[in-house]
């Protein structure tokens, strides 16, 4: 029997479902990119991962580009960068700059060696073949080229976990309802270095410790409503748990003034 747990990851990495639904445009992407906003510290991620391409010359893929948000930065930043993005989903392309293309993590586009450094931003734990991708990433790389990439923490946000279940489990009617849908757990922090040992023998990972802190419930309640992709998933009427996620949030907020999230990312920057 599989497992709730197995469900979700495989949903996570589902094809289809992100390219038509989770990331059919960039709408849920920016909602979880908007929390952002309200976290000490405040970290540059663009401008971070600006850093780690300091001495890289000519061309970077930036695969799982998403909406676009490294690529506009870098390109104003480095100009002198030939920036190429791509993504499993032509809708959340749409209104990216070019040079854009559509494409799967498991069978890059492009050539052996054609590449002096790769991104995979907060996208690993998208593909359904995690060593394949690192194998294919470092594939496309020149001597002497690098990877970034990025996730969260296996204890990244857990009170938002927290709420959700609160939330799922007053909907139910039972003390605690089902988990919810986990994006970054198949490639998270933690288990993000094994997977890139395969192919990478120099792997520097930068912890981001933060928190969020917000005084008005609706950015993390557009946060929890950006999984509706993964509603058949979690097990609960998912509007009705985003509701009364919302209820809980106001009332945690009118009681002490702020609702506050801990959180833990980081980039791990790789040379083959």
């Amino acid at each position: 029997m599989t497992s709730n747990t197995e469900q979700q990851d495989a949903a996570v990495a589902d094809r289809k479902l992100l390219a038509h639904s989770a990331y059919a445009d960039g709408r849920h992407l920016a909602a979880r990119q908007s929390l952002y906003r309200w976290q000490r510290p405040r970290y540059d991620m663009p401008g971070i991962v600006a850093e780690e391409l300091a001495g890289t010359t000519g061309t970077v893929l930036d695969i799982g580009c998403g909406n676009g948000m490294f690529l506009g930065r870098l390109r104003q930043d480095r100009p002198d960068l030939l920036m190429v993005g791509m993504d499993i989903s032509a809708g959340i392309l749409a209104n990216v700059a070019k040079p854009v293309l559509v494409g799967d993590a498991h069978a890059l586009p492009f050539g052996d060696g054609t590449a002096d450094a790769a991104l995979a931003l907060h996208m690993l734990y998208h593909v359904a073949d995690i060593p394949a991708a690192v194998r294919e990433l470092a594939r496309v790389l020149r001597p002497g080229g690098v990877l970034v990439a990025s996730t969260n923490s296996d204890t990244d946000k857990r009170e938002m976990d927290q709420l959700w279940q609160r939330a799922a489990g007053d909907v139910l009617g039972i003390p605690e309802g089902p988990a919810r849908v986990s994006l970054s757990s198949r490639f998270s922090l933690e288990k993000a270095p094994a997977f890139l040992e395969a192919a990478f023998s120099d792997i520097r990972v930068r912890e981001l410790p933060g928190t969020i802190e917000v005084t008005d419930p609706a950015p993390v309640v557009a946060h929890l409503a950006s999984y509706e992709a993964w509603a058949e998933q979690c097990g609960v009427p998912f509007r009705e748990t985003v509701a009364r996620a919302h209820d809980l949030v106001t009332a945690h907020i009118a009681a002490h003034g702020s609702y506050p999230i801990t959180c833990l990312g980081g980039v791990l920057t790789c040379r083959p």
